[in-house]
């Protein structure tokens, strides 16, 4: 049997097995890489595979090299039998157990199997202990501090549940979902050394449970202690490693793992979203983009990983984008932590900093591990400190109290020193005739020049400030760069006067005379007093040079 074929047999038997123990999420991760499995054309026509069709675009247009069909060439992986299941013979008891456990009554669930001794039905009553555990456990966070503040809240089931475990692990009788279950309560105990080895257990012995891989994937929290766990050559630990890579930021290897994956796994939407992950760590904008909108185009209702996405259409201000995602993940599902942040960022985009928190807020009640929202929501909260502060100092300006203006003015920039307008907020403080520190007004000037002025006052008071100091050299490097900004942004104006008049003056009284020519003759295109002013600067400087013939230009005196 090929690689291929193994891989989808086994999937599907574990998928029917994952759902039998409400290993829901683990049992969706399957199904997916099932249906990723590169089908053969001559068993499926086009309308069978439309919906693995996009993610193969995807593979063409972002890998070199193709892959051949068995993941590694030469790499022999081991066979792991797919367990049987037991012969459960209180089912009836199971089945109601179940029925309750998907219902969110766990202790119903729990009591109804507390006789029951096979291993499935011992599972899932342990599994909905401890989910009642952690139901408990966030219902008193709440209760006690809100869901963003610390609290002492525990799972008051981890002892009892780590006690009954234990014993089972002695005697023999734990299968590898036992296992799983014995490796998360171990975990969260704190037993961190004990966890690892009972997880590679589990997957060891039993390794479709993508579940329990992201436990031991959240204990290898270095390289070296990735090397040291003993695992099985199963094809499943080519998906872990590249996951563990990632998490270790390791995103070279990652992308390397994932590629050969797809040689198997080429439709699979969860590859195509982690190799966009990893691209986005490398700084790969628009590859990301372009892999995020075929996934959406693929996969409609996407929410998962669409994150990151928003992320890309925020940073490169592509507001209609990031509209049109916003919308589609808010019909789709608004109370998911990933919905919940792309509103946000679609609120900050707009510049409604207030509503982008209270999203950001909502994700990290449904979710308080959320790091990015974290992370994003304390960029919302500088950035309505820094206008904050930035409107206390235009205020007291107004007042013409300009020592209080300039400390307001120092705490905007501080939080957001990218911004130009605090830069020259800051520098006509500085300029006023209470304080009159130009000097410092310079250096203000020449920060907001750095960050982009957009509303091009830095370089022309740069020029005016030097000119007033009698630095007519920096005043005319300056007024020259704005000069060149102004034409490249074809505007016209007084400023561009300004700089026409000061730099042919100063050229003409440098003996510049062809310089200076060139200037007065654009002034010659004005119809003010400043064409009047080119005119007569022209006439002068021809008739100095008709009183030295047999001069160079460049030998007249200074």
């Amino acid at each position: 049997m090929s690689l291929t074929e193994s891989c989808r047999n086994e999937l599907r038997t574990a998928i029917s097995q994952l759902n039998g123990r409400c290993l829901y999420s683990a049992a969706k991760w399957a199904a997916e890489q099932l249906v990723g499995i590169k089908q053969d054309p001559a068993k499926y026509t086009p309308s069978n595979t439309r919906f693995q069709r996009g993610s193969s675009s995807i593979c063409r247009r972002f890998r070199t090299n193709e892959i051949s069909s068995t993941l590694v060439a030469g790499v022999s992986y081991v066979s792991t039998p797919v367990m049987e299941e037991d012969e459960v013979v209180d089912s009836d008891f199971y089945l109601l157990a179940k029925s309750y456990f998907d219902c969110r009554e766990y202790r119903r669930a729990a009591h109804v199997l507390r006789d029951q001794t096979g291993k499935k039905s011992v599972f899932l009553r342990c599994y909905a202990l401890y989910l009642a555990g952690e139901k408990r456990k966030e219902e008193e966070m709440i209760e006690l501090e809100g869901p963003l503040g610390k609290s002492d809240a525990v799972n008051r089931e981890l002892i009892s549940l780590e006690r009954e475990l234990s014993t089972l692990r002695k005697n023999g009788t734990m299968d590898p979902f036992i296992l799983y279950l014995y490796g998360l309560v171990l975990k969260d105990k704190g037993s961190e050394n004990l966890a690892r080895t009972v997880l590679v257990e589990s997957v060891n012995s039993y390794p479709w449970n993508w579940n329990s891989w992201l436990e031991l994937q959240s204990l290898c929290t270095t390289i070296d202690i990735l090397n040291s766990i003993n695992l099985n050559n199963h094809w499943m630990k080519d998906f872990f490693l590249a996951s563990t890579y990632q998490e270790l930021r390791m995103h070279n290897e990652a992308l390397t793992k994932y590629e050969y994956l797809q040689g198997t796994f080429g439709f699979s939407n969860y590859l195509q979203a982690q190799i966009a992950k990893a691209q986005y760590s490398l700084r790969e904008f628009e590859q990301v983009e372009v892999v995020f909108e075929e996934l959406l185009r693929n996969d409609p209702y996407r929410v998962e990983d669409m994150d990151m996405y928003s992320n890309v259409l925020y940073a490169k201000e592509c507001f209609s984008a990031l509209s049109y995602l916003a919308h589609r993940v808010f019909t789709t599902d608004k109370y998911r932590p990933e919905s919940c942040c792309i509103i946000g960022n679609y609120y900050s985009l707009k510049g409604q900093h207030e509503k982008s928190v209270v999203y950001f807020r909502r994700a990290l009640k449904l979710n308080k591990n959320y790091l990015s929202a974290w992370t994003l929501m304390g960029h919302e909260y500088k950035s309505i400190d820094y206008r904050a502060w930035y409107g206390l100092g235009q205020a007291y300006e107004m007042m013409h109290m300009p020592f209080y203006a300039l400390h307001y003015f120092r705490k905007s920039v501080f939080l957001q020193p990218n911004d130009s307008r605090l830069w020259i907020a800051m520098a006509q403080c500085y300029e006023t005739e209470q304080l009159h520190m130009l000097e410092e007004a310079i250096k203000c000037y020449r920060r907001a020049a750095n960050c982009n002025d957009s509303e091009a006052i830095a370089l022309n008071q740069l020029a005016k400030l030097h000119h007033a100091l009698g630095r007519d050299e920096e005043a005319a490097f300056y007024y020259k760069k704005d000069l060149e900004r102004m034409e490249a942004e074809e505007r016209e104006g007084p400023n561009m006067v300004e700089a026409l008049i000061f730099l042919a003056t100063h050229c003409r009284a440098h003996n510049r005379f062809e310089d200076a020519e060139v200037y007065c003759t654009r002034l010659l295109d004005y119809t003010g007093p400043e064409k009047e002013t080119a005119k007569s600067m022209l006439r002068g400087m021809r008739m100095a040079q008709s009183s030295f013939p047999a001069m160079d230009v460049e030998h007249f005196p200074p």
